[in-house]
């Protein structure tokens, strides 16, 4: 079922904890392509708007998180095993190289496009700064709209 937004955009219509339960099974999915032993942040997936709507009934599922608490060679290895593994599970990665922040962050963007989501990794080597470094993971699904 779709359902025309006030943009005149059209939004397949799904309920929140359906999009929700997806999102955090994909970002299951990503931890589990890293194979690593590590921490990881503790909050779920939510729901934000749609950037460009004006419809306050679209949404998307998004779930942000990080890994930490090993070392950065690890962390490189991480990210080399998502390069390898996320095709093989059926993301195409569209961007390998380093994101636009001053640090010039290792980044990773790939998209799953028969579920409908994306995936923004990055490296965060925060060593100068005598920080922990870290992987950021950020999972966004399509937009929908509320039931």
């Amino acid at each position: 079922m779709t359902g025309a937004s006030g943009d005149g955009k059209e939004y397949r219509v799904r309920g929140r904890e359906e999009v929700l339960d997806e999102t955090e099974r994909k970002s299951s999915e990503i931890l589990d392509l890293m194979k690593v032993k590590a921490r990881v942040t503790k909050p779920g997936a939510g729901v934000m708007g749609c950037s460009g709507s004006q419809d306050e009934r679209t949404y998307r599922g998004w779930h942000p998180w990080s890994i930490w608490d090993v070392s950065v060679e690890e962390l490189n290895e991480v990210m080399e095993r998502l390069r390898r593994s996320l095709p093989k599970a059926g993301w195409a990665i569209v961007k390998d190289g380093h994101d636009n922040t001053p640090a010039k962050s290792e980044q990773i963007l790939a998209e799953s496009r028969k579920d409908g989501f994306a995936v923004d990794i990055r490296l965060r080597d925060r060593r100068q700064h005598k920080k922990t470094s870290i992987i950021s993971v950020t999972v966004n699904s399509l937009c929908y709209r509320f039931k």
